[in-house]
């Protein structure tokens, strides 16, 4: 499962390997994020969890994202890549043409699957669970909303643009790079089972987001990043799909908010539906089509089967 670039090290110890460096890298954006907070708001770690909520600590919380994301998500992938191949950058996926037709196509794949998540955020609502399980997923989906609240503000326009390359635009760039890019690419390369790799990312993907309410929302948004990227091997693409699913969520609370709501309001607002499911044969359908214009333009020089034959589809 090599190709001509790679420098020994198997795929599936760089699956590892990635997995251990975004833990360390992790660590080390918290321990980074410390003294930034400190002279920021000149308050002591002690309160740093509970002071990320206030407003007034709201530039420190800004940064201290950025960093975490980067740092925690970026940084591994791009090191790990670094060690397996002469060509990190193409082994992720960074080059490499893309075509408006693809990108076309991502757009309506995404926008459609929006409505099938709100039909999953249903379905994962009627799950039966116990009160103390209840009460404690419910807290740490307040405590999440109350992040993003203090985080975003969209107290003004200059805030959405903001919010927009924070919440929006890193995420995006960093957690494709990561799961797609690192964690599904190597797994992939690896087992040569491309659904098994992408339904083992897509959970991870979707765990890492520690929501027990949109667990099947954010399973369902993995698989269908992890097919685009599968068929195209294109991370721009991903990470522009990515980007699309954040913004249009941001500009909903964006417009919420302008029209007078709370922006507290306005993130606990449900978007659930059951007639949300109308529109998953719709995006099964734009995936093939997505597969066939992808396979073309696919580099034969650099596949998940070597050197010497096409990328295969799942």
């Amino acid at each position: 499962m090599y190709d001509n670039n790679s420098k020994g090290i198997s795929y599936t110890a760089g699956f590892f390997i990635l997995i251990g460096f975004t833990v360390a890298f992790l660590i080390l954006a918290t321990v980074v994020s410390i003294p930034i907070w400190q002279g920021m708001t000149g308050k002591s770690i002690k309160d740093m969890e509970t002071a990320m909520l206030d407003p007034a600590n709201r530039d420190a919380a800004r940064l201290i994202q950025c960093i975490t994301i980067v740092v925690g998500f970026l940084f591994p992938t791009i090191l790990t890549a670094f060690l397996l191949n002469r060509k990190p950058f193409k082994l992720i996926g960074f080059p490499g043409k893309v075509t408006w037709q693809q990108t076309g196509l991502v757009f309506a794949i995404m926008f459609l699957s929006l409505f099938v998540s709100g039909f999953l955020s249903y379905v994962n609502d009627l799950i039966p669970i116990g009160q103390s399980a209840k009460e404690l997923f419910e807290k740490m989906e307040n405590e999440y909303n109350q992040q993003v609240e203090a985080i975003i503000g969209l107290d003004s326009t200059v805030d959405y643009l903001l919010a927009l390359f924070i919440m929006a635009f890193l995420p995006a760039l960093c957690e494709e790079t990561l799961f797609r890019g690192g964690l599904q690419n190597f797994l992939t390369r690896a087992t040569k089972k491309p659904w098994l790799s992408i339904a083992i990312v897509s959970i991870l993907f979707s765990l890492a987001h520690l929501s027990f309410y949109g667990f099947f929302p954010r399973l369902f948004l993995g698989i269908v990043l992890g097919l685009l990227y599968q068929y195209s091997g294109r991370i721009w693409l991903n990470i522009f799909g990515h980007f699309l699913n954040n913004a249009i969520a941001l500009t909903a609370l964006y417009v919420y908010k302008m029209q007078g709501h709370s922006l507290k309001d306005a993130i606990n607002e449900k978007t659930s539906t059951v007639w949300g499911f109308l529109a998953l044969p719709i995006v099964i359908v734009l995936i093939i089509l997505f597969r066939k214009i992808s396979q073309p333009a696919q580099d034969p020089s650099f596949s998940f089967e070597g050197p010497k034959e096409p990328l295969h589809g799942i």
